[in-house]
Protein backbone atom coordinates (compact mmCIF):
# COMPACT_ATOMS: atom_id res chain seq x y z
CA UNK A 1 0.00 0.00 0.00
CA UNK A 2 1.26 3.46 -0.76
CA UNK A 3 1.34 6.57 1.24
CA UNK A 4 -2.13 7.55 0.12
CA UNK A 5 -3.53 4.15 1.14
CA UNK A 6 -2.15 4.40 4.66
CA UNK A 7 -3.53 7.93 5.02
CA UNK A 8 -6.95 6.71 3.88
CA UNK A 9 -6.92 3.89 6.47
CA UNK A 10 -6.03 6.34 9.24
CA UNK A 11 -8.84 8.66 8.17
CA UNK A 12 -11.37 5.82 8.21
CA UNK A 13 -10.16 4.73 11.67
CA UNK A 14 -10.56 8.26 12.97
CA UNK A 15 -14.00 8.41 11.43
CA UNK A 16 -15.01 5.15 13.10
CA UNK A 17 -13.68 6.31 16.45
CA UNK A 18 -15.59 9.58 16.11
CA UNK A 19 -18.74 7.65 15.33
CA UNK A 20 -18.25 5.45 18.37
CA UNK A 21 -17.70 8.49 20.55
CA UNK A 22 -20.85 10.10 19.20
CA UNK A 23 -22.82 6.90 19.68
CA UNK A 24 -21.56 6.48 23.21
CA UNK A 25 -22.26 10.11 23.88
CA UNK A 26 -25.73 9.74 22.46
CA UNK A 27 -26.34 6.58 24.46
CA UNK A 28 -25.11 8.29 27.64
CA UNK A 29 -27.18 11.32 26.92
CA UNK A 30 -30.26 9.18 26.26
CA UNK A 31 -29.79 7.34 29.52
CA UNK A 32 -29.60 10.60 31.46
CA UNK A 33 -32.46 12.05 29.50
CA UNK A 34 -34.59 8.93 29.99
CA UNK A 35 -33.86 8.24 33.64
CA UNK A 36 -33.84 11.85 34.87
CA UNK A 37 -37.52 12.69 34.41
CA UNK A 38 -38.64 9.38 35.94
CA UNK A 39 -36.50 10.00 38.98
CA UNK A 40 -37.73 13.56 39.29
CA UNK A 41 -41.35 12.49 38.85
CA UNK A 42 -41.01 9.81 41.51
CA UNK A 43 -39.39 12.18 43.96
CA UNK A 44 -41.92 14.93 43.31
CA UNK A 45 -44.77 12.44 43.61
CA UNK A 46 -43.52 11.15 46.95
CA UNK A 47 -43.00 14.70 48.21
CA UNK A 48 -46.44 15.75 46.99
CA UNK A 49 -48.11 12.81 48.73
CA UNK A 50 -46.25 13.62 51.91
CA UNK A 51 -47.15 17.29 51.66
CA UNK A 52 -50.81 16.61 50.90
CA UNK A 53 -50.98 14.00 53.64
CA UNK A 54 -49.53 16.34 56.22
CA UNK A 55 -51.78 19.17 55.03
CA UNK A 56 -54.85 16.93 55.23
CA UNK A 57 -53.90 15.79 58.72
CA UNK A 58 -53.29 19.40 59.73
CA UNK A 59 -56.66 20.53 58.38
CA UNK A 60 -58.48 17.64 60.04
CA UNK A 61 -56.79 18.33 63.38
CA UNK A 62 -57.69 22.03 63.19
CA UNK A 63 -61.24 21.33 62.10
CA UNK A 64 -61.72 18.88 64.97
CA UNK A 65 -60.08 21.35 67.33
CA UNK A 66 -61.95 24.52 66.37
CA UNK A 67 -65.19 23.24 64.89
CA UNK A 68 -65.51 19.95 66.76
CA UNK A 69 -68.00 17.51 65.25
CA UNK A 70 -71.27 19.20 64.20
CA UNK A 71 -73.17 15.92 64.35
CA UNK A 72 -72.30 15.65 68.04
CA UNK A 73 -74.51 18.65 68.86
CA UNK A 74 -77.61 17.16 67.26
CA UNK A 75 -77.60 13.78 69.02
CA UNK A 76 -80.73 14.47 71.06
CA UNK A 77 -84.04 12.82 71.83
CA UNK A 78 -87.34 13.87 73.37
CA UNK A 79 -86.17 13.12 76.88
CA UNK A 80 -83.07 15.23 76.54
CA UNK A 81 -84.97 18.18 75.04
CA UNK A 82 -87.54 18.11 77.82
CA UNK A 83 -84.97 17.91 80.60
CA UNK A 84 -82.71 20.51 78.97
CA UNK A 85 -85.55 23.01 78.66
CA UNK A 86 -86.23 22.56 82.37
CA UNK A 87 -82.57 23.25 83.11
CA UNK A 88 -82.58 26.38 80.92
CA UNK A 89 -85.80 27.80 82.34
CA UNK A 90 -85.21 26.72 85.95
CA UNK A 91 -81.44 26.29 86.42
CA UNK A 92 -81.61 26.65 90.18
CA UNK A 93 -83.77 23.52 90.33
CA UNK A 94 -81.19 21.41 88.51
CA UNK A 95 -80.19 18.55 90.76
CA UNK A 96 -76.76 17.04 90.62
CA UNK A 97 -73.50 18.43 89.33
CA UNK A 98 -72.84 20.58 86.26
CA UNK A 99 -69.74 18.68 85.14
CA UNK A 100 -69.99 17.00 81.74
CA UNK A 101 -69.77 13.21 81.61
CA UNK A 102 -66.83 11.63 79.80
CA UNK A 103 -66.19 8.31 78.11
CA UNK A 104 -63.18 6.56 76.58
CA UNK A 105 -63.24 6.24 72.78
CA UNK A 106 -60.29 5.02 70.75
CA UNK A 107 -57.98 5.21 73.73
CA UNK A 108 -58.85 8.88 74.36
CA UNK A 109 -61.22 10.54 76.77
CA UNK A 110 -64.10 12.46 75.17
CA UNK A 111 -67.35 14.02 76.31
CA UNK A 112 -70.56 12.05 76.01
CA UNK A 113 -73.10 13.37 73.45
CA UNK A 114 -76.18 15.29 74.63
CA UNK A 115 -78.41 12.25 74.36
CA UNK A 116 -76.41 10.68 77.20
CA UNK A 117 -75.54 13.79 79.21
CA UNK A 118 -77.91 16.58 80.24
CA UNK A 119 -74.96 18.92 80.84
CA UNK A 120 -73.65 18.64 77.26
CA UNK A 121 -74.27 21.59 74.92
CA UNK A 122 -76.43 21.08 71.85
CA UNK A 123 -77.39 23.11 68.80
CA UNK A 124 -80.82 21.59 68.29
CA UNK A 125 -82.51 23.63 71.02
CA UNK A 126 -80.85 26.97 70.05
CA UNK A 127 -81.85 26.63 66.38
CA UNK A 128 -85.38 25.52 67.22
CA UNK A 129 -85.72 28.29 69.79
CA UNK A 130 -84.46 30.84 67.28
CA UNK A 131 -87.08 29.72 64.77
CA UNK A 132 -89.76 29.82 67.48
CA UNK A 133 -88.67 33.35 68.38
CA UNK A 134 -89.15 34.49 64.77
CA UNK A 135 -92.60 32.84 64.55
CA UNK A 136 -93.73 34.46 67.81
CA UNK A 137 -92.32 37.82 66.74
CA UNK A 138 -94.27 37.60 63.47
CA UNK A 139 -97.41 36.62 65.37
CA UNK A 140 -97.02 39.55 67.76
CA UNK A 141 -96.51 41.95 64.86
CA UNK A 142 -99.56 40.54 63.10
CA UNK A 143 -101.76 40.90 66.18
CA UNK A 144 -100.77 44.55 66.48
CA UNK A 145 -101.21 45.22 62.77
CA UNK A 146 -97.52 45.91 62.12
CA UNK A 147 -96.49 42.76 60.31
CA UNK A 148 -94.42 43.12 57.19
CA UNK A 149 -91.47 41.23 55.67
CA UNK A 150 -89.26 44.20 56.50
CA UNK A 151 -90.34 44.20 60.17
CA UNK A 152 -89.72 40.46 60.45
CA UNK A 153 -86.35 40.95 58.77
CA UNK A 154 -85.48 43.48 61.47
CA UNK A 155 -86.26 40.89 64.13
CA UNK A 156 -84.14 38.33 62.30
CA UNK A 157 -81.22 40.76 62.23
CA UNK A 158 -81.68 41.66 65.89
CA UNK A 159 -81.71 38.00 66.83
CA UNK A 160 -78.53 37.22 64.93
CA UNK A 161 -76.77 40.29 66.37
CA UNK A 162 -77.83 39.33 69.88
CA UNK A 163 -76.58 35.78 69.36
CA UNK A 164 -73.28 37.08 68.04
CA UNK A 165 -72.88 39.49 70.96
CA UNK A 166 -73.62 36.71 73.45
CA UNK A 167 -71.02 34.44 71.84
CA UNK A 168 -68.40 37.20 71.82
CA UNK A 169 -69.14 37.99 75.45
CA UNK A 170 -68.71 34.37 76.49
CA UNK A 171 -65.55 33.97 74.40
CA UNK A 172 -64.04 37.13 75.87
CA UNK A 173 -64.83 35.93 79.39
CA UNK A 174 -63.27 32.52 78.80
CA UNK A 175 -60.12 33.92 77.20
CA UNK A 176 -59.73 36.52 79.93
CA UNK A 177 -60.00 34.07 82.79
CA UNK A 178 -58.03 31.11 81.51
CA UNK A 179 -56.07 29.43 78.77
CA UNK A 180 -58.53 26.62 78.11
CA UNK A 181 -59.52 25.61 74.60
CA UNK A 182 -63.32 25.53 74.50
CA UNK A 183 -64.72 24.53 71.07
CA UNK A 184 -66.52 27.46 69.37
CA UNK A 185 -69.61 25.33 68.73
CA UNK A 186 -69.92 24.87 72.49
CA UNK A 187 -69.96 28.63 72.97
CA UNK A 188 -72.44 29.10 70.10
CA UNK A 189 -74.73 26.57 71.75
CA UNK A 190 -74.49 28.27 75.13
CA UNK A 191 -75.17 31.67 73.58
CA UNK A 192 -78.21 30.38 71.68
CA UNK A 193 -80.07 29.27 74.81
CA UNK A 194 -81.20 32.87 75.28
CA UNK A 195 -83.85 32.33 72.59
CA UNK A 196 -85.64 29.86 74.86
CA UNK A 197 -86.01 32.62 77.43
CA UNK A 198 -87.09 35.27 74.92
CA UNK A 199 -89.67 32.89 73.45
CA UNK A 200 -91.24 32.62 76.91
CA UNK A 201 -91.18 36.42 77.15
CA UNK A 202 -92.99 36.80 73.82
CA UNK A 203 -95.62 34.20 74.75
CA UNK A 204 -96.28 36.11 77.98
CA UNK A 205 -96.44 39.40 76.08
CA UNK A 206 -98.91 38.00 73.56
CA UNK A 207 -101.15 36.65 76.33
CA UNK A 208 -100.86 39.66 78.61
CA UNK A 209 -98.85 42.68 77.61
CA UNK A 210 -98.69 43.95 81.20
CA UNK A 211 -96.63 40.92 82.21
CA UNK A 212 -93.78 41.81 79.89
CA UNK A 213 -91.45 43.47 82.41
CA UNK A 214 -92.03 40.96 85.20
CA UNK A 215 -91.52 37.91 82.96
CA UNK A 216 -88.49 39.48 81.29
CA UNK A 217 -86.79 40.19 84.61
CA UNK A 218 -87.50 36.64 85.73
CA UNK A 219 -86.00 35.21 82.56
CA UNK A 220 -82.97 37.50 82.95
CA UNK A 221 -82.41 36.01 86.38
CA UNK A 222 -82.75 32.46 85.03
CA UNK A 223 -80.45 33.05 82.05
CA UNK A 224 -77.87 34.77 84.25
CA UNK A 225 -77.91 31.86 86.68
CA UNK A 226 -77.62 29.33 83.86
CA UNK A 227 -74.64 31.01 82.20
CA UNK A 228 -72.82 31.56 85.50
CA UNK A 229 -73.25 27.87 86.34
CA UNK A 230 -72.02 26.84 82.89
CA UNK A 231 -69.04 29.21 82.95
CA UNK A 232 -68.03 28.15 86.45
CA UNK A 233 -68.19 24.51 85.36
CA UNK A 234 -66.01 25.25 82.34
CA UNK A 235 -63.54 27.32 84.35
CA UNK A 236 -63.21 24.68 87.04
CA UNK A 237 -63.18 21.56 84.88
CA UNK A 238 -61.62 22.60 81.57
CA UNK A 239 -59.21 25.41 82.43
CA UNK A 240 -55.96 25.35 84.30
CA UNK A 241 -55.25 28.96 85.24
CA UNK A 242 -58.67 30.10 86.45
CA UNK A 243 -57.53 30.16 90.06
CA UNK A 244 -55.00 32.86 89.24
CA UNK A 245 -57.84 35.32 88.55
CA UNK A 246 -60.37 34.45 91.26
CA UNK A 247 -61.39 38.06 92.02
CA UNK A 248 -61.57 38.98 88.34
CA UNK A 249 -63.61 35.85 87.72
CA UNK A 250 -66.41 36.95 90.05
CA UNK A 251 -66.69 40.36 88.41
CA UNK A 252 -66.77 38.93 84.91
CA UNK A 253 -69.37 36.34 85.84
CA UNK A 254 -71.54 39.12 87.25
CA UNK A 255 -71.04 41.05 84.02
CA UNK A 256 -72.26 38.08 81.99
CA UNK A 257 -75.28 37.71 84.26
CA UNK A 258 -76.26 41.39 84.13
CA UNK A 259 -75.71 41.51 80.36
CA UNK A 260 -78.79 39.30 79.95
CA UNK A 261 -81.02 42.19 81.04
CA UNK A 262 -80.46 44.51 78.05
CA UNK A 263 -80.27 41.56 75.64
CA UNK A 264 -83.63 40.12 76.66
CA UNK A 265 -85.33 43.52 76.73
CA UNK A 266 -83.88 44.25 73.31
CA UNK A 267 -85.17 40.99 71.83
CA UNK A 268 -88.49 41.18 73.68
CA UNK A 269 -89.36 44.68 72.43
CA UNK A 270 -90.65 43.42 69.11
CA UNK A 271 -91.74 46.14 66.68
CA UNK A 272 -90.39 48.99 68.80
Amino acid sequence: MGLFGQQKIRDMACLNMGSQVRIETNVFGYSVYGMGPDLIRNELGAYGEKLLGSSSAYMQSNISRYLSNPQYYFQVNDGYVKNKLEVILFPFLHRGHWIRATEKLGGQMSFKPPIHDINAPDLYIPFMAFGTYLVLAGLFLGINGRFSPEALGVQLTNGLLCWLFQVLLLEATLHTLGDGDVPPLDVIAYGGYIFVAVSVVLVARILCRYSFHAVTMWECFCMGTLLVKILKRILIAEMRSCYEHSSKRHYLLLLVAFAQVPLLFWLGNVGV
